[in-house]
């Protein structure tokens, strides 16, 4: 048993997104093992088909659960949004997906039952934010915005430009024109920009982070399941990845906040 529950936490993204749900786990969870896989050879997802993106979603859940998982987070909002009921049919562990985390924090804290949601196009265009919303609160409204320039500008490091800062405010117009109380920040590479959308969106507007909302489900699921990791010693971090390792350590570590080593390549 003691085993068990020192097993690693799985997160897997369709790129290097998802570390920004590492950076929230590791700050919520010190104590947690965890492996990463980032599917850098395939990204991105959100232009395939769902049978595609199935297939990649088995292989990866397949090969995390090889690796003695405990828990399955899927921080791919495209993978969440059309492959979670495959990922979990195939899992005997838990699995989490940052949309759920998101829409749940969502529903939460609106007052005035109107929530904008911004993400990639795939995410928008599979209505799966407004579905999961509306499973915690069918009155809530919600008004939703594609932004498919936000993640190269999020990987070229433009987290506080101009042109990053104009962008915003063309894609947040038509959000923000409905009086909204509440954004959801529907890509996993949207929290590094939360300080300029804040600063867009105005003070009254409350931002919710997927990643930050993933952290504080996996904690609550830890402890209902009694899953924590009883050893306080230093967690032990891997990072997978299917292609160019060294993109994924310079953007991955402006994700993380922290130096990245322990990457490995997979080859399929």
């Amino acid at each position: 048993m003691q085993t068990q529950l020192s097993n690693p936490i799985g997160v897997f993204d369709s790129g290097v997104g998802g570390l920004t749900v590492v950076r929230a786990l590791m700050e919520r969870l010190p104590f947690e093992n965890i492996i990463y896989f980032g599917d850098t050879a395939r990204v991105p997802y959100g232009v395939k088909s769902i049978e595609t993106i199935a297939l990649y979603a088995r292989e990866i859940t397949q090969f995390l659960l090889q690796q003695q998982v405990k828990l399955l987070i899927v921080a791919c909002n495209t993978m969440a949004a059309v492959a979670y009921q495959v990922i979990q049919d195939l899992s005997p562990v838990p699995v989490l997906d940052v949309i759920s985390a998101g829409a749940r924090t969502a529903a939460a804290v609106t007052r005035v039952k109107y929530v904008g949601v911004i993400g990639t196009p795939a995410t928008i265009n599979s209505n799966a934010y407004a579905r999961a919303i509306h499973r915690y609160d069918s009155e809530i409204r919600i008004f939703s915005q594609a932004c498919p320039l936000f993640v190269p500008l999020v990987e070229e490091g433009w987290l506080d430009h101009m042109v990053t800062r104009l962008t915003a405010q063309e894609y947040l117009k038509p959000v923000l024109c409905h009086e909204i109380d509440t954004l959801v920040l529907g890509c996993t590479h949207y929290p590094l920009l939360k300080p300029l959308l804040q600063e867009v969106a105005g003070e009254g507007i409350q931002l919710v982070d997927s990643a930050e909302a993933m952290a504080e489900q996996t904690a609550a699921v830890l402890s209902e399941k009694n899953l924590w990791n009883p050893e306080r010693v230093l967690p032990d971090y891997r990072f997978y990845v299917t292609d160019v390792p060294l993109r994924f350590q310079s953007i991955g570590e402006r994700f993380l906040g922290r130096t990245l080593s322990n990457v490995r390549v997979i080859k399929w």
